[in-house]
């Protein structure tokens, strides 16, 4: 297992990372919690973002689509930290437990790994952006997080390359 490296988000890498984010599949891992104050405890989930876009980027935030779920709708709810993962094309077959709604899609998947804050962090991906959640937004069936980037990772050498040759102008591909 690979243990992805978090660093604090600069704004040139936060911008070309979202420029080149649309090829894409978005997963989001937020942490269980232990209930409390008449809360359920609740375990750890993980699911796929129908839109992922720069809300801002002074400072950088993130807006998030997701579905609301049953089987993730009360941890998202209730999480003050999530990951955003950015997964190439040829890791798609591992957001199928989660695109599925499996009540443990961390059980289908030996690559995910425990983060800050306890927020579950799956390898291989691209880029994985660990946030605080700002501010949800109920929106029909789906609900709009405002998430704050606080720090960046990306595990492939080659996509921290490929991206800050964006981020400063050159491109060596």
């Amino acid at each position: 297992m690979t243990v992805v490296e978090l660093r604090p988000v600069d704004r040139e890498l936060f911008r070309a990372l979202l420029a080149r984010q649309a090829a894409t599949v978005t997963v989001v891992t937020a942490p269980g919690s232990a209930g409390g104050r008449g809360w359920p405890p609740l375990p750890p989930v993980a699911c796929t973002a129908t839109a992922l876009t720069a809300a801002s980027l002074e400072p950088p935030l993130l807006s998030l689509c997701l579905d609301r779920q049953p089987s993730s709708r009360q941890a998202i709810g209730r999480a003050e930290h999530l990951a955003v993962h950015l997964l190439p094309a040829g890791q798609r077959g591992a957001t199928r437990p989660v695109a599925a709604g499996h009540l443990d899609p961390f059980a289908a998947d030996p690559g995910w790994q425990p983060g800050p804050f306890g927020v579950p962090l799956l390898d291989g991906a691209l880029a994985v952006l660990l946030c605080r959640a700002v501010q949800q937004v109920p929106a029909g069936d789906h609900t709009l997080v405002l998430a704050e980037p606080l720090a960046l990772g990306t595990e492939q050498r080659e996509a921290r390359d490929q991206a800050y040759a964006a981020a400063v102008g050159r491109s060596d591909r």
